[in-house]
């Protein structure tokens, strides 16, 4: 695939969660929680101003300048490894960690917060607690298929 489909898959994971975003941003009510999917999955508004588990919230400027500072670096990564045999899986890795890390970077600088909505039903409350959106989704699969398709490379 050429960097066009990879940049294709980046932006898709952006404008996906961006359109599920603003849709719970419109109809969703923060601390309200319904069930989905057969209750395999809670829905919730949950506003997040700091990083991973509201981590930095108290300095939510600082992290979204780290947010975006990362975010550019990763994407100088990805567009180098078209300059060299990088592998399909390492390239398919960067381009969805790209597109959720623009997702969430752009509510960090827009929003000033990033909009996440949904968790498990699990009986653990602690991890129950803990709410994601799509783009978090994204950014865990590509790093761990950027540590596979590094592993395959050597």
């Amino acid at each position: 695939m050429a960097v066009l489909g990879y940049a294709l898959l980046a932006i898709a994971v952006f404008v996906i969660d961006f359109i599920i975003k603003n849709y719970i941003e419109q109809t969703k009510t923060e601390g309200k929680t319904e069930s989905v999917c057969g209750d395999r999955l809670l829905l919730r508004k949950y506003h997040n101003r700091g990083a991973f588990l509201n981590a930095g919230e108290r300095q939510s400027g600082l992290v979204s300048v780290l947010s975006l500072i990362l975010t550019l670096g990763a994407t100088v990564l990805f567009l180098a490894t078209f300059s060299f045999r990088g592998s399909r899986m390492l390239r398919a890795g960067l381009a969805l960690l790209l597109g959720g890390a623009y997702s969430n970077t752009y509510d960090r600088l827009v929003r000033k917060y990033v909009v996440d909505y949904v968790s498990f039903p699990v009986k653990n409350q602690k991890i129950r607690n803990i709410v994601f959106n799509i783009s978090d989704f994204c950014i865990m699969i590509g790093a761990l298929l950027i540590v596979l398709g590094s592993a395959n490379e050597r």
